[in-house]
């Protein structure tokens, strides 16, 4: 497939699958190397013809199929050194790496990737811009609040993949301990509805040609609660956009070049 595909979005495992006519990747590898293998074949993608893995943190939900993918097939893992020290910390053993610099362009195979900082609670996670065939794609996820350097990298995409995480609302009325609510509505923790319906209408323009919602939370969001709110502060703002959201479950609306 060329284009890009999210297999699974959510706390219980991340995977995007990005394509093009010279270079497949992975962003994030959250499930099982079973998982990911089937739900590529569902595109007809073959594991074997992965070229590397990018990484955005260390956090489970993106790294568990490393353990197959990385270490047993050896693909390759591109991650900035403090992620790849996290990743090594886990794993206790070092995969093959190829080591970017955030905030620093570079290149793989046909792909122009730039790594940005965001907020969130490791020691250097990233968000991502990939330029391909003429076209910009932002992928942004895991972060507690926008940053201006983040609205700033997110313009001009043809299209996002950004949070949309939770309702407040719904995380202070859950059963969770207060030092998860606490982590979730922190600064450095995720992205709400609001706050992404706010982000989207800032970076709006009239080439965005789709929006993925992701990293829904399973008992503090819902894709109607999501949709409605994301949609209701672009409306106030005058903006249309074509939206779905990005499941947990399922693999994702497919994107082709």
């Amino acid at each position: 497939m060329i284009g890009f595909c999210p297999l699974a979005s959510g706390s219980k495992g991340n995977c995007i699958y990005l394509g093009t006519g010279q270079t497949k990747i992975l962003i994030d590898a959250g499930l099982s190397a079973k998982a990911i293998t089937n739900k590529l074949a569902q595109i007809n993608v073959d594991i074997g013809d992965i070229d590397a893995i990018l990484i955005s943190h260390e956090h489970s939900d993106h790294i568990q199929g490393l353990k197959v993918l990385a270490y047993r097939l050896g693909i390759p893992v591109l991650a900035n050194t403090e992620t790849a020290k996290g990743i090594v910390e886990h794993f206790h053993d070092c995969p093959k790496f190829k080591i970017f610099s955030t905030g620093e362009t570079f290149e793989f195979g046909d792909l122009e990737i730039h790594p940005f900082s965001i907020q969130h609670d490791t020691v250097d996670p990233v968000a991502f811009t990939i330029r391909t065939n003429g076209l910009k794609l932002g992928f942004c996820t895991d972060l507690g609040f926008v940053t201006s350097l983040v609205v700033n990298q997110l313009r001009n995409c043809d299209y996002l993949y950004v949070e949309a995480n939770h309702q407040p609302s719904m995380v202070h009325a859950s059963a969770r301990p207060m030092i998860y609510k606490q982590r979730v509505l922190g600064r450095s923790g995720h992205l709400s509805n609001e706050a992404c319906g706010q982000l989207l209408a800032q970076v709006a323009h009239p080439n965005l040609k789709h929006v993925h919602l992701a990293h829904l939370s399973s008992e503090c969001n819902s894709p109607e609660v999501a949709l409605n709110v994301v949609q209701g502060i672009l409306r106030e703002n005058g903006i249309q956009l074509d939206i779905c959201v990005a499941p947990q479950e399922m693999i994702s609306k497919a994107i082709a070049f």
